[in-house]
């Protein structure tokens, strides 16, 4: 287990994130920091069980997916996720503002820690790399709260 991205998913981002304006956008894609912030909630929802996905990647990419989970390679700028997970536009804000979407986006995150504390050997699906134990989702959602974080200039 990586202790330093563990830290950040933790303890860093929220503040970061907490500081953008909510009409803030990023330096590419489509989202404002809202919006962006709500996203990632809903990940981390995905994560601890709360939403399902159908997989949508073939059973034969999983193992070049799994490896790129555990590379340093980050997501390039403009990743996009599937249609069937994200949409081509950004939905629309659901909170009523920034502050509420922080607040939210700390309580999924702790739910997803909370998830796993007593195994985190079980899994859940992600739509795309399939069946994710704690430490792969920990892998994960570092390296997208790092893609969000360059988008938005927060790191």
């Amino acid at each position: 287990m990586d202790i330093n991205k563990l830290n950040f998913i933790q303890q860093q981002f929220v503040p970061l994130a907490a500081a953008l304006p909510a009409e803030s956008k990023g330096k590419w894609g489509k989202m404002n920091a809202q919006q962006m912030v709500e996203h990632v909630t809903g990940f981390f929802k995905v994560s601890a069980g709360k939403i399902h996905f159908d997989i949508v990647s073939p059973e034969e990419h999983w193992p070049k997916l799994r490896a790129f989970l555990y590379s340093e390679k980050e997501f390039r700028e403009n990743t996009k996720a599937p249609l069937e997970i994200v949409p081509e536009e950004p939905l629309m804000v659901r909170t009523a503002n920034m502050e509420t979407a922080i607040a939210a986006l700390q309580k999924s995150i702790d739910d997803f820690i909370l998830y796993f504390k007593d195994d985190p050997l079980k899994t859940t699906t992600h739509p795309v790399f399939a069946h994710l134990n704690f430490e792969e989702w920990v892998l994960l959602h570092y390296k997208h709260l790092q893609h969000h974080g360059k988008q938005f200039g927060l790191v």
